[in-house]
């Protein structure tokens, strides 16, 4: 299988990449990829899966037998050889501008601007939205999970959840981005070099005669970092067990019933034992709003590992992400292109997005604008990461993005960070934007008059 196949996209983007092939329609075009709109009970978005999407429109092909099976498509019979031609020599040519991984960003701002021939741009619309939406939204989800953990480690547990291999993947990946210390994904731990975290399942212990000897084999096996689990069958006597072995563990896991009272009396006995080091590990259906009420009700736990709420976010499955043509250049006539349906209008012409700060580093509001507008003392958020097809850097690190993060939440006004009840975080939109805009709008009236 051409893991970068062209083919990676929704039929009728190659229907109007055939249509302007087909019709001659040359043109370098500029898109904008944004999220409308925030999910309900969310303040922020952490952008995410820019690395994914780098990597295919590097390498993005259309294979001998992608081609002939378009051909065989009837919605193609009436497309010239010319268009397959052009698809067998298919590769990415244009320029892009994105956002950094891991940065904080709201509705409205794109994430990703690309400028290629129009053609070209347009059959990336699939691919591109599904690749940031996905990744962005459960970096986002685990930005919350690691604010409501308080400093304390998250393991992201997702893989079992995930919507297929690939998809838990690149949930572990995401959710490194967002804040989490690591992720219980072997494969993920291979491919992206991030630490991988496991205990044991319940099954190791009832496949045992006994609790203690389950606990006791463990230990042989794993004598430096063995993490029991007590709640098989019932905590108190499974720590007693434990404790009576003389044989510390590196931690204790519990995974259900009443975690926080549970883990206030484990944390006791422990120290009682002189095991101060012995560290507490909770799961078990956990999401922010979960460790934010456990932490609440004084929980003694130093880690927590988080899987469905994080690999399949059911609060906010996905994110109203969108790409939108801003911009035409036909053989130097550029005009701006912009949607104005009521419920969906979209600001034309390229854009910049610009952070601005006040004196000890926090956010105060953002303003986006055309791209050359002047913004003193303001950081432009969007940089090139692609000229002509090819990148301008390496590949940026997960570390880095995970360091943008966090350094982007502690920046984030407190009150725009909270778990409920947020402050909107404010967003601004230039005169100039506006401006163009209705320039657009009155255009567009003029030409539907003729």
């Amino acid at each position: 299988m051409n893991r970068y196949s062209g083919l990676l996209t929704d039929l009728y983007e190659l229907t109007m990449a055939g249509g302007y092939v087909q019709t001659g329609f040359e043109a370098t075009s500029t898109f904008e990829l944004f999220a409308r709109h925030l999910p309900a009970r969310r303040n922020y978005l952490v952008a995410a899966g820019l690395e994914q999407a780098l990597t295919f429109l590097e390498n993005v092909r259309f294979t001998a037998e992608e081609i002939d099976f378009l051909r065989r498509n009837a919605v193609f019979r009436h497309i010239q050889s010319e268009f397959f031609d052009y698809l067998a020599g298919f590769r990415f040519t244009g320029d892009v501008w994105a956002i950094p991984e891991g940065t904080i960003v709201f509705p409205g701002e794109p994430l990703l601007r690309i400028t290629a021939p129009i053609a070209e741009a347009q059959i990336f619309e699939t691919y591109l939205l599904a690749m940031l939406s996905y990744q962005t939204m459960i970096a986002s989800k685990a930005a919350r999970v690691s604010t409501a953990a308080d400093g304390r480690q998250v393991v992201e547990f997702g893989a079992r959840r995930g919507h297929g291999a690939e998809a838990s993947l690149l949930a572990a990946r995401a959710a490194m981005i967002g804040g989490c210390a690591g992720t219980s994904n072997v494969l993920a731990g291979l491919r992206f070099g991030v630490p991988v975290y496991g205990t044991q399942a319940h099954s190791w212990v009832m496949a045992h005669d006994r609790e203690s000897e389950a606990f006791a084999s463990f230990l042989d096996a794993f004598p430096d970092n063995a993490t029991l689990l007590l709640d098989t069958y019932d905590v108190h006597n499974a720590l007693r067990e434990i404790i009576t072995m003389g044989r510390k563990p590196a931690g204790v896991r519990l995974d259900s019933g009443d975690v926080a009272k549970d883990s206030r009396w484990v944390r006791r006995q422990l120290d009682r034992a002189g095991w101060k080091d012995v560290k507490i590990f909770a799961s078990g259906d956990l999401d922010e709003y979960r460790i934010a009420e456990l932490l609440r009700r004084g929980a003694s736990i130093d880690a927590f590992g988080v899987g469905t709420a994080l690999a399949t976010p059911g609060d906010a499955p996905h994110l109203n992400m969108i790409y939108k043509l801003v911009e035409v250049d036909r053989g130097g006539k550029i005009w701006e292109a912009a949607k104005l349906t009521r419920a969906k209008i979209t600001y034309p012409g390229r854009k910049q997005v610009f952070r601005h700060t006040n004196s000890a580093g926090e956010f105060r509001f953002d303003r986006v604008a055309i791209e050359d507008e002047p913004a003193p003392g303001a950081k432009p958020l969007l940089v090139p990461v692609m000229r002509g097809g090819q990148r301008v850097g390496p590949p940026d690190s997960i570390d880095a993005a995970r360091e943008r993060c966090s350094s982007g939440l502690a920046r984030l006004p407190k009150t725009c960070r909270q778990i409920r009840h947020a402050a909107v975080y404010p967003v601004r939109y230039s005169k100039r934007l506006k401006d163009l805009l209705e320039n657009v709008r009155e255009r567009v009236r003029r030409s539907a008059l003729k």
